[in-house]
Formats: structure tokens, C-alpha cells, sequence
């Protein structure tokens, strides 16, 4: 965009008028004759006119002039410059501006203004306290405009992030359904068959909160059941889950978030009908707390990247200022996450 666009000609025009009229009734301030002469002030009318004409030069053109060098030099990555550049610019367009209608006068009309030194001094003092305040707005108003930029910014970032953590779904929790669904239809179709409906549950839940920032612990349970059944197939009374929420259905936590829980002690942790692996749920506090005994079996490094914890801490982040719990004792593993309401 170049600077033309930029200017506001509109605003500039709708400001002259005020601004001579202004100049032109201060200069009457200091005739003390014009008012008590009608014919002082047709006399003073000249100096009116050439004090109003003086006001919109100096106001409107130092105005322009200091625009124009910020929009070269930029207030808030270059202040030093800036300020420099802005005040030689007023001590050359000042003294210009009040030379050029001293010209204009004696030229057009034949008139000498007198004390023109005088004039330029104190229209470049005018001018300074002017730009001052008018600079020191800008400033301000840019500084506010990079601020609120900056919020949005990272608050698009965030809600950036928070979708492609929604997003990531651990893709070998299908694969091994799909293996225990294959073994199934082999052994019991009827148990095949309802696993196909709990697998659907899941995905659905999965695509349908997808938009969801929040789920209430009543809707998330839900979805738990259809996916604790669908391990149950795999490890049956190895893996042993306890549940006890009661009284908190309706507070709220991020979906997938005990999912990723009970996945995480699954994946960790051997699974051995001489070990069987035990999950609590429960809530303590304001905390929906998930513990499991600890019986960590050797995995890959790839596949023990810890994205599950580091997702779940990331959500929560951005949803509110309250932080997830993790202990690790010899004998258990322990999460705690925070309970929402909606305001939050």
C-alpha cells in the first residue's frame, strides 16, 4: 500500500476549516484594538487570514510530513529514528511553511509581514508542543494496535495448536482392534459382532467431539466404557479397571483425555494373568485422579515418546491456568487432572 492510500484526504479536508477559524480568531486575541474598531478589524482581516492559512499549514502539513516518515520508519521497531527524523522534519517544514505564505503574500497582494524571525521561532515552537502530543498519540495508538496483534496472534497460535492436538489419535489402537476383531470372528461371532458396534461407539465419540473443546466426565465415561470393553476382548481379567465418579458427572474435561489415560497404563505396562494390570478412577478434590500399579515393560523408544501426557498438559494449558498432576512412585503411576466447569 503506498503511502497516498494510506492518508485519510477526507478527514484532512473536514479538519481545515476548523483549524483556519481557529488561527484566524487566536490572532485576534492580541489586537486590542479590534475590538473596539469594526474598522481595526477590517484592517487586521489580512493578518487574520494569514494566521489562519499559517495554523492549517503548520497543523495539516507537519501532520502529513509526520506521517509520511512513519509510515518509512516505524515507531515501534525504530523509536530513536524515528523521533529524530520527525523532529528534523519539523524544524525544515515549519520555518518553510511560515516563508512560503510570507512569499505568497508579498507577491499576490504586496503585503510585508513584519517580525517574520519572530513568526518562524514561534511557529516551530507551536509546532513541537503540537507534535508532541500528536506524536506521543501515535505511538501510543500503534504500541495498542501491536499489542492487540500480538494477543490475536497467539491466541490464533494456540487455538492452531489445540486443533492438531485434538487431531492426534494414537493409530495403533485401531490396528490392534482390528487384530483382536480378526481373532474374534474366527472364535465367537456374536462377541465379534458386538465389538464392531463398540468399535463404531468410539470412532463416532472420536469424529464427534472432534469440534469439542470441552466434553462433561458424564459424556467422556461413556465413551470409556465402549473402549475399556474393546480391551477387556484383548486382555480380559488381566486388565482390571475401577470407577467411582459419582456426584461430578457434570463437570467438564477435555475429550479424550481419560482415553489417552488409560491408554498410556496399557501401552507402559505388561499385562500378565500373574500381573494384571489394576486402573482406579476417582475423584479427589477437584481432581479426576487415574492410578495404576506400576509394572513398566521394556518398549521401543519411538513408540515411548510420551505425546500422550505432553497432549493431554498442552490442552489444559489452554483451556485454563489450572495444571495437571503427574506422580510416579515405585509402585504406581498418577494423574491427576482438573475438573472444569463451562465458565472455564
Amino acid at each position: 500500500m503506498s503511502f497516498r492510500e494510506t492518508v485519510s484526504w477526507k478527514k484532512i479536508f473536514k479538519m481545515t476549516l476548523p483549524i483556519f477559524l481557529f488561527g484566524a480568531v487566536t490572532n485576534t486575541l492580541f489586537c486590542e484594538d479590534c475590538f473596539s474598531s469594526w474598522e481595526a478589524l477590517k484592517n487586521e482581516s489580512f493578518s487574520m487570514v494569514f494566521s489562519g492559512l499559517m495554523w492549517v499549514f503548520l497543523w495539516q502539513g507537519n501532520g502529513l510530513v509526520s506521517d509520511y516518515i512513519s509510515y518509512r520508519i516505524s515507531w515501534l521497531e525504530n523509536p530513536t529514528k524515528r523521533f529524530i527524523w520527525g523532529s528534523i522534519g519539523v524544524i525544515l517544514y515549519s520555518p518553510a511553511a511560515v516563508l512560503f505564505l510570507y512569499l505568497m503574500s508579498w507577491w499576490l497582494v504586496n503585503i510585508r509581514i513584519t517580525g517574520l524571525a519572530s513568526i518562524m521561532l514561534i511557529s516551530i515552537g507551536i509546532t513541537f508542543i503540537i507534535s508532541f502530543f500528536l506524536n506521543a498519540a501515535e505511538f501510543l495508538r500503534n504500541w495498542k494496535q501491536t499489542a492487540l496483534d500480538a494477543e490475536r496472534l497467539k491466541k490464533e497460535q494456540m487455538a492452531s495448536k489445540y486443533e492438531s492436538l485434538k487431531n492426534q489419535v494414537n493409530p495403533h489402537f485401531l490396528f490392534n482392534s482390528l487384530n483382536a476383531l480378526t481373532n474374534l470372528v474366527y472364535e465367537d461371532q456374536d462377541m465379534a459382532a458386538d465389538f464392531i458396534r463398540q468399535l463404531s461407539k468410539v470412532y463416532r465419540y472420536v469424529l464427534e467431539t472432534r469440534s469439542k473443546e470441552v466434553v462433561s466426565l458424564e459424556t467422556e465415561m461413556k465413551f470409556v466404557d465402549s473402549y475399556l470393553f474393546l480391551q477387556k476382548i484383548r486382555f480380559d481379567e488381566k486388565l482390571k479397571v475401577e470407577a467411582e465418579v459419582v456426584g461430578f458427572e457434570k463437570r467438564m474435561i477435555p475429550p479424550l483425555a481419560l482415553q489417552m489415560l488409560l491408554e498410556n497404563a496399557i501401552k507402559h505396562n505388561t499385562i500378565a494373568k500373574d500381573e494384571p494390570l489394576t486402573i482406579k478412577i476417582f475423584v479427589q478434590g477437584e481432581m479426576l485422579v487415574v492410578e495404576n500399579n506400576l509394572q513398566i515393560k521394556n518398549i521401543p523408544t519411538e513408540e515411548s515418546s510420551g505425546m500422550g501426557l505432553v497432549n493431554i498438559k498442552a490442552r489444559y494449558e489452554f483451556l485454563s491456568d489450572k495444571l495437571v498432576n503427574i506422580e510416579k512412585t515405585d509402585q504406581a503411576f498418577r494423574v491427576e487432572l482438573p475438573l472444569l466447569t463451562i465458565s472455564e
